[in-house]
């Protein structure tokens, strides 16, 4: 009884200590891991699109033939795409993730052109296997956004825990840094003109 009344006030202090260890020690690698797992998801989503692509690109060429040029552009789009890869371990280099956004932008806007095109294509929109194509990119382009939504609120909580106390101290001692987050695309900050004057 006399050593807890001599002692208690100390063990008291070790004990709250070695709580807050036990309970901040495994958080950033427990964070890091699910920042690597939602990129994982991103990664996923833009190859289910980019595996796509092929088909819509081998429907449409057998309506519009004409159309070269934005089938060119597709495909070139979907190969630069695939050298350009991004590691989950490289997720703390801005350059590096701006360089992904970058190449995966470029297919979403040369797949908007070819999905413009085959508007002028009667036979090709009603075409069975184009509509379930089309079907299918949609809804990829929903999954990416998903993905990416969920990426970013998964990396917003793993910076702001790095960046403050305690998790810094943590962060320190695993190396951890803050990952990049995607931005908007550019021009994305502008609303689309839609004009119904026909002239």
């Amino acid at each position: 009884m006399e050593f807890l009344k001599k002692y208690g006030l100390l063990l008291g202090i070790i004990f709250v200590l070695g709580m807050f260890v036990m309970s901040g020690i495994n958080t950033i690698p427990r964070m890091d891991e699910d920042v690597k797992a939602k990129w994982s998801q991103v990664e996923n989503q833009y190859q289910r699109r980019a595996d796509l692509i092929p088909n819509i690109v081998n429907t449409v060429k057998g309506y519009a033939t004409h159309e070269k040029l934005t089938l060119t552009e597709v495909v070139e789009a979907r190969a630069n795409a695939t050298k350009v890869t991004l590691s989950a371990d490289n997720l703390t280099d801005p350059e590096a993730v701006k360089k992904f956004e970058a190449a995966q932008g470029a297919v979403s806007t040369t797949l908007s052109r070819l999905l413009a095109v085959a508007e002028n294509y009667p036979n090709l929109k009603a075409d069975q296997q184009f509509i379930a194509l089309q079907s299918q990119l949609e809804g990829t382009e929903n999954r990416i956004a998903v993905a990416r939504k969920d990426y970013i609120d998964t990396v917003q909580n793993f910076n702001t825990r790095v960046r403050t106390f305690p998790g810094f101290i943590w962060a320190a001692i695993y190396g951890a840094k803050p990952k990049a987050v995607f931005s908007a695309a550019a021009g994305s900050e502008k609303a689309p003109e839609v004009n119904f004057d026909s002239k």
